[in-house]
């Protein structure tokens, strides 16, 4: 409900303004939150997060608890900390952050990498960082440190430095005892529906290459989203490897809010336009089990 409210305040306060909004994919946020919670369970201490634009703003407010005032501010155009900017500064949605979270008594510190719009990029700057902190505190075992990395449908199937990350990802000298993929999978890539961008069925299928295990889970169930990202932590802390959860879901503007989406894909956003929210489905779906109690 969180995630929903946010982007549509933003989208109604803000209209046309770019934020790259969630919106579509929203469970992405309690899947992020349950990967924290069982993981400080486990063991966890110190989470690193790497992701694209899309939907980086309420990861910022909903998973950092970076203040929504803040995020308002840099709406109207001022920076989020003006001391720090020896130049222009950057967009809203390239801004990285660090906090600390509680989850049932268990602390951790979590740093979101800041990222320009270059796709993917951040990937292996996520992963070094993971590796340094690891050996900082002499983390052998690989259970203290953790790598998220989020991805676009297109983009994880296309760049090639997601290959290449996951190429060194078992090297001695690089290996971080695994990484939670997630991909926001909207089966669209800016214009370019799946059928012309990659050649395998899956944007996923380039984990085939280390084996990771891949859970491919329908975006518009949250109770799933939360499973399989409560079984791919608990996956990645007892055998040390990467793992990929694919959340089938759809962006229900364009690729920025000042897009027109129907000229280049009508026949899916008509369905689009005419689909509930993941927020309106569950409570559907809430209200029919007590109804049937």
């Amino acid at each position: 409900m969180a995630a929903e409210g946010f982007e549509q305040f933003l989208h109604k306060k803000y209209v046309g303004t770019k934020r790259f909004g969630l919106d579509g994919g929203e469970a992405l946020i309690p899947g992020i939150e349950q990967i924290l919670k069982r993981g400080g369970q486990l063991g966890l201490k110190e989470v690193v997060i790497g992701m694209p634009h899309r939907g980086r703003l309420n990861v910022l407010n909903n998973v950092m608890d970076k203040p929504f005032r803040a995020i308002i501010s840099e709406f109207l155009g001022n920076p989020a900390n003006p001391e720090e900017a020896g130049g222009s500064g950057d967009v809203k949605y390239h801004m990285g952050v660090s906090a600390d979270r509680v989850f049932d008594e268990n602390e951790i510190h979590l740093s979101l990498a800041p990222n320009p719009s270059h796709l993917e990029i951040v990937d292996p700057v996520v992963i070094g960082r993971v590796r340094a902190k690891q050996d900082q505190i002499e983390d052998t075992d690989r259970n203290e440190v953790l790598g998220i990395l989020l991805h676009g449908d297109a983009a994880f199937a296309g760049q090639g430095v997601v290959a290449e990350t996951f190429d060194f990802s078992a090297l001695r000298g690089y290996r971080t005892g695994g990484t939670i993929h997630i991909i926001v999978n909207n089966q669209i890539g800016f214009t370019t529906s799946p059928a012309y961008s990659r050649s395998s069925p899956y944007p996923t299928d380039v984990g085939k290459m280390v084996m990771a295990p891949i859970l491919h889970v329908n975006g518009d169930d949250p109770e799933a989203v939360v499973h399989s990202a409560r079984i791919a932590v608990e996956f990645k802390q007892a055998f040390k490897t990467d793992v990929i959860i694919d959340m089938f879901c759809y962006r229900r503007f364009g690729h920025n809010e000042g897009d027109e989406p129907s000229f280049t894909q009508p026949l899916m956003y008509k369905k689009i336009k005419n689909h509930p929210s993941t927020r309106e489905l569950y409570a559907q779906q809430l209200i029919l089990k007590s109804t049937n109690a």
